[in-house]
């Protein structure tokens, strides 16, 4: 078959791979004019590792494991150490992966084979159910099949299946991220410091350190291609807020230029495909940082996609597609409940309680 992947990140070059080594003629369409390799780190877990074992990959995304999940510990406001991460909360098992996006981006495109036609600095601009697609840079073609892999926000979503509105499920969460140059060296632990409903923390990954802050609130308006008002929303979060570090992190947000700022936000659907258009990853099934499996979601999407198309009878391979991927995104999307609780407790009592629950945790895992 034809195939169009709109998107090169992680669902949409696993996808590109999965499809090509199966010998479809698979081409790559990317708004950006290069991979975008920056991001905290991600996690593959459960059968995700096989996904990626069976793609040949598993001994590639083992050069390039991280651990700063476990180098990372709540803080009180004098920068005292109150207890390590539960990971085995967070974990599906000790087996699971942590690595930089960029690596694992970077492990997914050099697999991509020669076949595959990767093109920056175009996107899809109009598409029909049937595979009809016109490009934002004026080209056209017709395709078998084109997948949306565009994440959260993607357009081949919007364009088949209407507003982002319709599917999008706020989860009264945002998530900031900001360089800090100058930071001090990697091998000390990264820290996390709550005040009621925020958090603010120093991460260190890739020979680097970055500002992490996350808030409660209710959805806010604002344009996600405008730096300045995304740093205001930041600023206005802690306004007030002067425990630990957070003046500094908030100068160092106010600072950077490539400053980053999302929702927490779900993408539900009940069906994710409609004529010759599918979804695989963020853009079908997004469940929020805050259950720390879309990079999980994104390989098994791509691997159970590719394993169950059929050209003669593309209904009932996306069936199938979406009968296997489902219940990894049931729950997925159901654990980001109790990752909102740990990360954001709402009052003061509620941390407390928190770290109670964190440093009994510690003690049990220690005998």
């Amino acid at each position: 078959m034809k195939i169009l992947v709109s998107g090169a990140g992680i669902a949409g070059l696993a996808g590109a791979l999965e499809l090509a080594r199966r010998g479809h003629d698979v081409s790559v369409v990317e708004y950006a004019d290069r991979l975008r390799l920056t991001g905290t780190p991600i996690d593959i877990r459960g059968d995700a590792l096989d996904a990626v074992d069976r793609m040949g990959l598993l001994g590639a995304v083992l050069r390039h494991r991280v651990h700063m999940s476990e180098r990372t510990q709540f803080v009180d406001s004098d920068g005292q150490s109150i207890a390590p991460l539960p990971l085995a909360e967070i974990n599906d098992s000790a087996d699971d992966v942590e690595l930089l996006r960029g690596d694992l981006v970077r492990v997914l495109a050099d697999a991509l084979p020669a076949t595959v036609t990767v093109r920056f600095g175009d996107s899809v601009e109009t598409l029909t159910e049937d595979g009809d697609v016109r490009f934002a840079s004026g080209r056209t073609g017709r395709y078998d099949l084109v997948v949306g892999a565009d994440g959260q926000h993607s357009g081949v979503r919007e364009l088949v299946f209407g507003p982002e509105g319709e599917h999008l499920r706020h989860l009264g969460v945002y998530f900031a991220l900001a360089a800090l140059p100058g930071e001090a060296p990697v091998e000390e632990p990264n820290s996390i410091h709550n005040v009621p409903g925020r958090m603010a923390g120093v991460f260190r990954y890739g020979g680097g350190a970055v500002a992490v802050f996350q808030f409660r609130s209710a959805p806010l308006d604002h344009d996600h291609r405008d730096p300045d008002a995304q740093k205001k929303l930041l600023i206005d979060a802690f306004a007030g807020q002067r425990s630990w570090r957070i003046p500094e992190l908030l100068d160092a947000a106010l600072a950077d230029p490539a400053f980053y700022l999302t929702s927490a936000s779900q993408i539900r659907m009940p069906s994710w495909h409609r004529g010759r258009v599918v979804l695989v990853g963020d853009a079908g099934y997004c469940p929020a940082f805050l259950s720390g499996r879309g990079t999980s979601l994104a390989l098994t999407g791509a691997r159970f996609l590719a394993e169950e198309l059929e050209p003669g009878d593309l209904d009932a391979g996306f069936a199938r597609y979406e009968a296997r991927q489902r219940p990894y995104v049931v729950a997925a999307q159901e654990r980001v409940h109790g990752g909102r609780e740990r990360m954001l407790p709402e009052t003061w009592e509620a941390i407390e309680a928190r770290n109670e629950a964190l440093r009994a945790a510690a003690e049990r895992n220690a005998r």
